[in-house]
């Protein structure tokens, strides 16, 4: 069944690949260019030839035919297509039965055909190829009345009746004629058919947008229709067209400088149009996917698949190469400028391949160097990635910088890749730094401010170069040509690449000083309290050599504490407000020669045991983080250690699209 299934999907996308490769030569012809040629040449006088406007209609009826083979049926389909098989195999029957007649002609022998060599010869083969003919047309069309399709043997039976060679030509275009009878009748039998199909089509349209809406309807039709999979069966074959077309008429070898020219001036041939610039879309969207199912399947083998991110689906490469040449009118340059600017953009969407493989692999190399797992094989592959990620963005850069001059605008170009570059750096420091703390006996102080401190600096840079952006983008809005869709995207990205940033980070950096400075106003347990205390720290589970003392009088490691404050700004055991610790406050903090609250002394309301269950219930926000607790981390709570709470920005990966609304100028520099 699964065989089953599979066929019939591979026969659902390649029966409709031609269909978008008539609509693609449909595009590129030039009907007024056509009729001038025409006009110039010996078939001028030709009826069929004088009637322009008869040849536009002709020109959308084709694009209608083209849509209805697009949308048909798979079903139908299939029997359209062996409606056209056996039409081919009975043209091919009747040029068998032509060169035979032909042959038998320019002989002049009209003996028994027996008698000569050649002659018996030409009619044994003629006679296996139209017996070929006549069984595949049956087979085809499912039919036992052989008899139908055999009416190009009839020139064969007058040879072999000894009919005079002149009357057998008369009997070939008998049964030529025959057969295109028979063409006829198939079709006025079947005419109505089409109506039908639209009826019903539109009757089940009509049922399906009343019940559930446009949208539904357009994602059954993407999903029948398998539109990514079939502009990418599209693209490939028309690619390997033309490379086969360029090779085919090449004899002497290629040099690896030509061969990039050959592949960049090829897929600019491939984007002429905006069906195979769809074709070129989907074809990098499922090469990006497929980078990034090989690199989550290399970080974590087979258990890589059981949580998928939708934003690692090569969506937003493709996205991305769509946005930009519509932007720059990639297909409305010639191709040797399209191939220029098809390098830059191809360049941004490796460069946004590269940022995704980062996003997959940076949760999973800190909670790797967080953890306590020794496996020496999940340690080399992590670094093993990030050494590579942290390489290859700056070589692309340093490349990129050898084919043009440094400029602002080529430094926005190479930006994302060397922010890709300097945040694996920061993530394999923070990694360097877990294992320190793991091989120490002693946990590594401060660890919590570093980590935040390179988070931050990456962060900083990433927000200055978005402000270039923008500021780049606006002097060329204002100086330059103005557009909608130029200033729609500065805009966008303003607001969210920007504002939100800003408005975030800042809110970030004065969450973490208010923690610091509430850790700061409570009050230090002394000795005596500790010892009469005699308990664990209720967040990460550590002995207390120091601690500091809530106004509900707990005791919690002011590191820990300080981290759980950055979540929210309660007690972690009885969920009391820590927000306003005033001097009057602190001074209600028990004494020094007090005996503190333990665990047994809950607020009121609460059970001892459900007060300790909160505490083991919350311990994984705060507790689980490698810092001073020595407690181990997992990557859930990587946040509360120094990290940047998520920023509800546009992805990183798409952040490409905003610094390009002007990527039209450097080729129109090279076009003058």
């Amino acid at each position: 069944m699964a065989v089953k299934d599979r066929v019939e999907s591979a026969l659902n996308v390649g029966l409709r690949v031609p269909s978008i490769m008539l609509l693609d030569v449909l595009y590129r012809w030039d009907v007024s260019s056509f009729f001038q040629k025409i006009q110039r040449s010996s078939l001028s006088n030709n009826p069929l030839f004088q009637y322009k406007y008869l040849a536009l209609y002709l020109h959308y009826v084709g694009y209608i035919l083209s849509l209805v083979l697009l949308t048909l049926p798979r079903q139908h389909l299939v029997k359209l297509y062996l409606y056209v098989l056996t039409a081919l195999l009975l043209f091919a029957g009747h040029q068998v039965s032509r060169d035979y007649v032909r042959s038998e002609l320019e002989s002049g022998f009209e003996g028994p055909v027996y008698l000569e060599p050649l002659s018996i010869n030409r009619f044994t083969t003629a006679l296996i190829g139209q017996l070929v003919v006549c069984t595949l047309c049956s087979g085809v069309m499912q039919t036992k009345r052989i008899w139908l399709f055999s009416a190009h043997l009839l020139p064969l039976v007058a040879r072999l009746c000894l009919v005079p060679l002149e009357t057998i030509v008369f009997i070939n275009k008998f049964s030529m004629i025959f057969t295109g009878l028979e063409v006829i009748y198939f079709l006025a039998s079947n005419l109505l058919v089409p109506y039908n199909l639209a009826k019903t089509a539109y009757r089940e349209l009509a049922q399906v947008v009343e019940v559930y809406g446009l949208l539904a309807l357009g994602i059954s039709l993407w999903n029948q229709l398998v539109l990514p999979v079939l502009f990418m069966c599209f693209w490939l074959l028309l690619f390997a067209l033309q490379i086969y077309s360029y090779f085919s008429t090449r004899d002497q070898p290629t040099s690896r400088e030509r061969l990039l020219f050959l592949f960049l001036t090829s897929i600019a041939e491939c984007c002429s149009t905006p069906y195979s610039l769809l074709g070129l879309v989907f074809t990098v969207s499922f090469i990006a996917l497929g980078v990034l199912t090989l690199c989550k399947f290399y970080l974590q083998g087979y258990r890589a698949f059981m949580n998928d991110n939708t934003m690692h689906r090569g969506m937003t490469e493709g996205i991305t190469l769509l946005i930009l040449a519509v932007q720059t009118g990639l297909i409305e340059l010639q191709v040797i400028h399209r191939a220029f600017l098809l390098s830059i953009i191809l360049f941004i969407v490796v460069a946004s391949i590269l940022q995704s493989m980062l996003e997959i692999a940076d949760p999973i190399v800190l909670a790797l160097g967080a953890s306590r797992d020794k496996s020496l094989w999940k340690h080399f592959r992590a670094v093993s990635l990030c050494l590579f990620l942290l390489i290859f963005p700056a070589y692309m850069a340093y490349m990129i910088c050898q084919f043009f001059h440094m400029d602002f605008w080529l430094l926005i170009i190479i930006s994302s890749s060397i922010l890709t570059s300097l945040q694996v750096l920061g993530t394999l420091l923070i990694y360097i730094l877990f294992m320190v703390e793991e091989f120490r006996k002693a946990p590594v102080e401060n660890m919590d401010e570093v980590i935040y401190c390179v988070n931050g600096t990456y962060r900083f840079l990433e927000f200055l170069v978005a402000v270039c952006v923008v500021c780049y983008g606006v002097s060329e809005t204002v100086f330059g040509e103005w557009s909608v869709m130029g200033s729609t995207i500065i805009l966008v990205h303003s607001y969210y690449n920007v504002w939100l940033r800003a408005q975030l980070g800042w809110q970030s950096f004065l969450l973490r000083r208010d923690a610091v400075n509430k850790i700061k106003s409570l009050p230090t347990a002394s000795n005596t309290q500790l010892e009469q205390y005699n308990d664990i720290c209720a967040i990460c589970y550590q002995d207390m050599n120091s601690a500091v003392i809530t106004p509900c009088s707990h005791f919690f490691h002011a590191g820990c504490l300080k981290k759980w404050l950055y979540v929210q700004e309660t007690c972690p055991l009885c969920h009391s407000q820590l927000k306003s610790l005033s001097p009057t406050t602190n001074q209600d903090a028990p004494a020094a020669n007090q005996t503190p609250a333990g665990p047994e002394e809950a607020p009121a309301g609460k059970k001892p045991d459900d007060a300790n269950e909160e505490g083991t219930a919350e311990q994984g926000v705060v507790g689980g983080t490698a810092s001073s607790s020595g407690v181990q981390s997992t990557p859930q709570n990587l946040t509360s250690h120094g990290k940047f709470p998520e920023i509800p920005t546009l992805s990183a990966n798409i952040y490409p699209i905003f610094y390009f609304q002007r990527l039209a100028v450097p080729c129109q520099k090279f076009n003058s």
